[in-house]
């Protein structure tokens, strides 16, 4: 069939994106029939019309995403192209779940767009019936934040792998949000039910590695048995030890030994792995198997840095405020100046270093609107280094720092009395709110931090007033 024997719907409530859509299409040689709603739509398909739809997900008169299972029970194998300004996780995985062939986020690239037409209408007719499937989202939070043309690939590259079950391998920066795209893989998946198990190999003593993970006895069974029926995420893979990496390959090719004792069969997972590292680098140098490389490589999905997706941070910085909130720190909002400045940063710690900043921003400043005076004080505190010396400076120096620069804006230089206890004073409050921000008010893990007893952190919480956040004491 050739493209002037084929006929593709166009859905959309507005007209220009019809308007142009048709005319592309036309001159590639389709035929075309366009409509703003769609009721109007759904007649045609069940009229038997149309090799392909492109829709919009929003209609004036009802949701596409309701409309597709109607569409797919009467044309179970039309391919359909879901567009929708809404571009997030959730609406690219629920594309897939209605069994759409492509979701393109709006505004679109035309060539992308038609591209896309061409596979859908040159896909075996019987291929569309075997498309995954992803599940539905219960929780409507989004795990995942942007809308930035890389994260809109990487949410369509998620919503393909959600209902699969291969191995992927997530590179990318730290601080970039791999564990949020594995837990993601994970939740909306076939395997939501089992557990999500995590080790983090960078942070796993090298001689521990396989007793973490295949266990020493039946009591101490491991976490490749713990994910049995869920999902194993391997953090930071490329830190595996050698002697490890072969007992995983055995794993892949299921014919490692380790057995669940209450099955007394091999454990069922799914492993996803994670790395910062150039494992072709590391195999280079003889500190990654090959073979282990492939076999982890099946669905490569990675995760871009902060830098290259700038558009996204106010989206990010407003979730990590309210986010923040919710966890007990006061309320505040940004303004776009503030949000300019966020946008012209570097972010060498990538979300995860935006994520602290808000944070910290909320913990320390007393005023509700964070202004861009705030946002640069705190960017230009950031890593500070000693002049003269490559690096991050020392807490010693540091401290030796803003004490000189102190000492310089007294009158002749000379503080007032009673220097000694001031300062110690008025350290205290700051240090104790920021380890408590750090540990999202775990009091616990912030008396460990700092070396204190619980009852005299509480103590000294009460006596300061150091704002808590509420529900993680």
């Amino acid at each position: 069939m050739n493209a002037a024997s084929k006929k593709i719907l166009i859905a959309d409530d507005d007209s220009s994106i019809r308007l142009v859509l048709s005319q592309a299409f036309t001159r590639l040689g389709y035929q075309v029939r366009a409509t703003g709603n769609a009721a109007t739509l759904l007649k045609w398909v069940t009229d038997g019309e149309g090799d392909l739809v492109v829709t919009d997900v929003v209609m004036p008169d009802e949701n596409v995403f309701d409309v597709l299972p109607r569409i797919k029970k009467h044309r179970p194998k039309l391919p359909v192209i879901v567009m929708s300004a809404q571009n997030n996780l959730i609406t690219a995985v629920n594309a897939a779940e209605v069994g759409a062939f492509e979701y393109v986020p709006k505004p679109f690239d035309l060539d992308d767009m038609t591209s896309a037409a061409r596979r859908a209408l040159s896909r075996p007719a019987d291929a569309e019936a075997s498309k995954a499937q992803a599940r539905a989202v219960r929780d409507d939070r989004l795990p995942l934040i942007g809308r930035s043309a890389p994260m809109q690939e990487v949410y369509r590259t998620i919503a393909r792998l959600v209902g699969a079950d291969l191995t992927v391998l997530i590179t990318g920066e730290s601080g970039t949000g791999k564990e949020l795209v594995a837990r993601a893989l994970h939740d909306m998946g076939r395997r939501r039910d089992g557990k999500f198990v995590v080790i983090n190999l960078a942070a796993t003593p090298r001689e521990r590695v396989e007793t973490e993970l295949f266990g020493k006895d039946e009591s101490d069974h491991g976490k490749l048995v713990d994910a049995d029926g869920g999902t194993l995420f391997l953090d930071e893979i490329g830190d595996m030890p050698l002697d490890a990496q072969t007992r995983l390959l055995r794993v892949i090719d299921g014919s490692e030994p380790t057995l669940n004792p209450k099955t007394n069969r091999r454990p069922n997972v799914r492993i996803i792995a994670a790395t910062n590292r150039d494992l072709r680098a590391l195999i280079q140098q003889g500190l990654f198997r090959e073979d282990l490389f492939f076999r982890l490589n099946v669905a490569p999905l990675r995760i871009p840095p902060l830098r290259d997706r700038s558009e996204d941070i106010p989206d990010l910085a407003r979730a990590f405020l309210l986010r923040a909130n919710r966890e007990g720190l006061p309320a505040k909002t940004i303004d776009a100046n503030a949000l300019e400045r966020l946008k012209r940063h570097a972010w060498p710690g990538n979300v995860r270093e935006l994520e602290n900043l808000v944070r910290r921003v909320c913990a320390l400043y007393g005023e509700d609107l964070i202004s861009a005076r705030i946002i640069e004080k705190e960017l230009a505190d950031q890593q500070p280094t000693v002049q003269g010396q490559e690096g991050p400076a020392t807490l010693s120096q540091l401290v030796e720092q803003k004490l000189a620069g102190y000492f310089a804006d007294q009158p002749d230089g000379i503080p007032p009395a009673g220097l000694y206890d001031r300062v110690l004073e008025e350290v205290e409050r700051p240090l104790i709110q920021l380890t408590l921000a750090a540990t999202r008010g775990n009091q616990v893990r912030a008396a460990e931090i700092l070396g204190l007893n619980r009852n005299t952190l509480r103590k000294k919480i009460h006596d300061l007033g150091v704002e808590m956040a509420r529900g993680r004491r």
